[in-house]
């Protein structure tokens, strides 16, 4: 019989064994509980790299051993050999440390359910017997829309030659609790979802195990896929009849390159629709605590794409610090577009703030003068995804409440 129990594993050791994505999954989840991760394997993919260059975990570069599992609460291993997962679930039942075995649910002594939080509930599903990981998910979506508005999240019935569609789905900044109830639909009736690198990936982990997913994402200096063949992609699944999800970071329309993905579709005489999304520029700063507009200090808001650098309105709002300078896409151009401003007329103390994976776990903020930001942040290590604001409400403290001698009660 399998119990379902909660844990509190906050300030907890816990294990994980493997480097890549599913490991990168767990190691995400476990830190938004507040565990801390000792992760162990030789090589890390992007996304658990960029944790431990952050230092939100601890990494052993090695092969796994039985010492790791010493003082450890849980353990979670996903190394996609047989036999290495199965000696670390021999080593933790040895030791009685619960053990998930990603491989085989069968092998270990405890399951991963299914969760969704809804408010201060936190609802979880596991199957009995042999896993059943769509099923849970399902199960635990229904549950969860039935508590959010009453309505039931089924899938839609297709009818057979029923002609395909595209719905561009803004993701939002990456915590999957950001993306709208309309968002969540869309990706419920999905027969394929092709996705970027940014944004909720997280929710492709529940989808159907029938539910194709596309990865098309894009790294700073490296696009395998480019944006005519994901153009083509689109069209090409659509025609096939395929109710198609272009999941997206952030919202399509704002430097995500929705517009040219609506043309392509109606080129083709494909039916497409827009999910708009919490754009990042809005969101991430807010997650960080820095307000784009702040009554008695600035009243506008400027969004520039870094890749092509500051315009000639970016730069008087700096200059004149008439508008809070929001850059998407800016890390790597981050030092010649400070001295692109300073060389017109930016006062060099001008306030940056940097904020890296905004409203993730591994959020981090980095925050210094115009004139030093660069170099701070070649020091701190920072990396892409991140949104720059400059200008005075990125100064820290801003929000600090004000001395007590000036409360009014």
């Amino acid at each position: 019989m399998t119990a379902l129990i909660g844990l509190d594993l906050t300030d907890r050791q816990v294990l994980v064994v493997g480097g890549g994505p599913v490991s990168a999954r767990r190691a995400t989840a476990l830190l938004a509980e507040g565990a801390r991760i000792r992760l162990v394997a030789p090589c890390l993919c992007e996304d658990l790299a960029a944790l431990a260059d952050l230092g939100a975990v601890d990494w052993r570069a090695r092969d796994v051993t039985a010492a790791d599992l010493a003082d450890v609460w849980l353990v979670h291993t996903a190394t996609g050999d047989r036999a290495v997962d199965a000696a670390v679930a021999r080593w933790a039942e040895e030791r009685r440390v619960w053990c998930v075995v990603a491989s085989e649910a069968t092998a270990g002594t405890a399951r991963t359910p299914a969760t969704a939080r809804e408010g201060d509930l936190v609802i979880g599903v596991v199957s009995e017997g042999l896993p059943d990981p769509a099923r849970v998910a399902a199960v635990r979506d229904s549950v969860a829309e039935h508590l959010r508005d009453g309505a039931d999240l089924r899938r839609r019935r297709r009818v057979p030659g029923a002609p395909g569609h595209v719905v561009l789905v803004g993701g939002g900044p990456g915590a999957v609790d950001l993306l709208t109830l309309r968002a969540r639909r869309a990706l419920a009736e999905a027969d394929v979802v092709v996705t970027d690198r940014l944004g909720p990936r997280s929710v492709l982990e529940h989808l159907p195990s029938a539910v194709e997913v596309i990865d098309v994402g894009k790294t700073p200096g490296h696009h395998p896929v480019p944006q005519h063949e994901i153009n083509r992609i689109l069209v090409e699944q659509a025609q096939r009849g395929r109710s198609v999800v272009r999941l997206k970071g952030g919202d399509p329309f704002v430097y995500g390159r929705g517009g040219e993905e609506v043309l392509a579709c109606r080129e083709a005489g494909v039916p497409v629709e827009v999910v708009p999304g919490i754009s990042s520029a809005l969101a991430v700063p807010a997650a960080a605590g820095i307000p784009l507009t702040h009554r008695g200090t600035v009243a506008a808001v400027h969004v520039v794409n870094g890749h092509d650098g500051l315009d000639e309105s970016a730069r008087v709002a700096m200059r004149e610090r008439s508008a809070t300078v929001v850059v998407l896409m800016g890390v790597s151009a981050l030092g010649t577009m400070a001295a692109e401003a300073l060389e017109h007329g930016t006062d060099p103390q001008t306030p940056v703030a940097i904020v890296e994976r905004g409203t993730t776990p591994s959020q981090r903020v980095t925050r210094g003068p115009l004139q030093e930001i660069a170099e701070l942040a070649r020091e701190a290590g920072v990396r892409a995804p991140a949104i720059v604001v400059v200008g005075d409400v990125a100064a820290p403290g801003l929000l600090d409440p004000p001395p007590a001698a000036m409360l009014v009660s």
